[in-house]
């Protein structure tokens, strides 16, 4: 990178402050942004820390209450030389919650005390994705150190709810905030490798109703527990099919369609001696390019037509309350291009891919919003959720600066006479 773009762009890497963001993790890992009804805990207090924050270095940070006690953080900073009919915005986009930190005493060091230990910053949510929010503050920081007069706008959006049902992200979506968005970067832990593929996912239920009977005379009743068995064995055939059929996805590997919760009954008290009536059973599927959401529904439906034919009496029903198709950005895209051309002279390789396993925020935004993602931050994938969470330090600072220089290579600067249409022409 030798152009007065890419010169600015390593200066704004070099802005970066490694204590600042290492800082910045720590602050907000200590606060327990568990959602937890039983604690009265959401995403608040860490949206107040991240408000606060900003505030603190001069901007003027949104807080939209998406639910009770939990916000969306939206804020949005541009250089003095931005023109919105002309020039691009970048979103950089993180979430405020974590998973629950389970039993601390499986934990060789509390889940939210973010001790640093040999380079590692410990705790839950340290890599899913407290340290992504931190280094994109920090990127922000050093941008706005170094380029008041940026040709473009970046917009900070750190949502609730990427743990559970996307609340956050789909309420940002809702009140226009992606429709001015040209390219956002995901800033979830992908071990610093640039993603441009994620896999996608459906949550489906099935309840298989039968009769019940005594357990010593199960011919008086319809079992619902050997149907349900029966259905996953027929989905595990049909698992195995789909992956004959495609391959393993260079980036994201092979779908599964996974059972993760059985229920006989759903509710009340089970007894030995007693077949329930009802079952229920959920699925997470995770899929790759290839697939359908539609046909697989289909496919599992008429699944669900031949266990019920094996039993008189017997009915199944489906719902999928959740699908979130797989997305893919083009390599071509500016903003792909400006994270590629960044990568060698921040982490000094080649850059390197990979691909995002589960859904993120940046699902909705590539399939409802139409916005071009490239999913990329520190912490290893498969990291989250497991106990002793932690983040390279390392990682962390990386990650802050390959933000902040990609960031100047998309959107251009204005002192330097170069905006976003040279690193087109250039690359």
């Amino acid at each position: 990178m030798t152009d007065g773009l890419s010169r600015l762009a390593l200066e704004a890497a070099n802005r970066v402050d490694p204590e600042r963001v290492i800082g910045l993790t720590r602050d907000l890992v200590r606060v327990r942004s568990v959602v937890d009804t039983e604690a009265g805990t959401t995403e608040a207090e860490a949206a107040a820390l991240v408000a606060a924050i900003l505030t603190d270095s001069g901007l003027q940070p949104l807080v939209e209450e998406v639910a009770p006690d939990r916000p969306n953080i939206i804020c949005d900073w541009s250089g003095t030389d931005f023109d919105p009919l002309r020039d691009r915005t970048l979103m950089f986009e993180g979430h405020t919650d974590v998973v629950t930190e389970g039993d601390s005493a499986l934990w060789t060091r509390p889940p939210f005390a973010a001790d640093l230990v040999e380079g590692r910053l410990y705790g839950r949510g340290s890599a899913d994705m407290k340290g992504g929010v931190a280094a994109a503050i920090t990127a922000l920081e050093a941008i706005r150190a170094v380029a008041p007069d940026l040709r473009g706008r970046i917009r900070l959006g750190f949502v609730v709810d990427e743990e559970g049902m996307m609340l956050g992200i789909k309420h940002f979506i809702a009140r226009g905030w992606a429709d001015e968005v040209d390219g956002a970067i995901v800033c979830e832990p992908e071990e610093n490798e640039i993603c441009l593929f994620q896999k996608g996912a459906m949550r489906v239920g099935v309840r298989f109703a039968g009769v019940m009977s005594h357990g010593a005379m199960p011919y008086a009743g319809v079992n619902p527990i050997t149907a349900l068995a029966d259905f996953v064995g027929r989905t595990e055939s049909f698992q195995r099919q789909e992956q004959e059929r495609l391959g393993p996805h260079a980036q994201l590997g092979l779908p599964w369609f996974t059972p993760t919760v059985v229920r006989a009954p759903p509710g009340g008290e089970a007894q030995l001696n007693v077949m329930p009536a009802l079952a229920d059973l959920s699925l997470d599927i995770r899929t790759i390019p290839g697939q359908v959401h539609a046909d697989i529904l289909e496919a599992l439906q008429g699944i669900a037509g031949e266990v019920e034919r094996r039993s008189l009496g017997l009915s199944v029903s489906l719902d999928c309350f959740e699908s979130r198709p797989w997305t893919e950005t083009f390599a071509d895209d500016p903003l792909v291009r400006a994270v590629e051309r960044a990568y060698p002279a921040i982490l000094g390789t080649a850059p390197r891919y990979g691909g995002v396993p589960g859904a993120t925020d940046g699902t909705f935004l590539s399939a409802t919003a139409g916005v071009p993602v490239v999913t990329i931050g520190p912490g290893d994938r498969t990291i989250p959720h497991r106990c002793d969470e932690f983040v390279r330090t390392g990682e962390l600072v990386e990650a802050a600066r390959l933000y902040a220089a990609s960031a100047i290579l998309y959107l251009g600067c204005g002192s330097a006479g170069c905006g976003p249409e040279d690193l087109d022409e250039s690359t």
